[in-house]
């Protein structure tokens, strides 16, 4: 289910001053909802989970001294090779 699709399945609520005060949302597309962000979440967590915390550490000391020596790279360089 796609976030368009969900956005055609919900139904706004509003009060008497046309203020948005609250979303109606189907229950199928809420238990789609909920398995999405678990499936995030346990994917996010088992990421988190496989770096050591030094590992992490001994990274952002090193982009620390690398900002501080002053090499720049082009974003395009930094992104290269991630999935996103």
């Amino acid at each position: 289910m796609t976030l368009s699709d969900v956005r055609e399945l919900v139904e706004y609520v509003t009060n008497a001053q046309g203020k948005t005060i609250s979303v109606l949302v189907p229950l199928e597309v809420w238990e789609e909802l909920l398995k999405s962000w678990q499936a995030l979440t346990d994917e996010l967590r088992q990421v988190d989970e496989a770096e050591p915390n030094e590992q992490i550490l001994a990274d952002l000391k090193d982009s620390l001294r690398q900002v501080k020596a002053g090499p720049t790279f082009p974003i395009s360089e930094l992104w290269a090779g991630i999935d996103v």
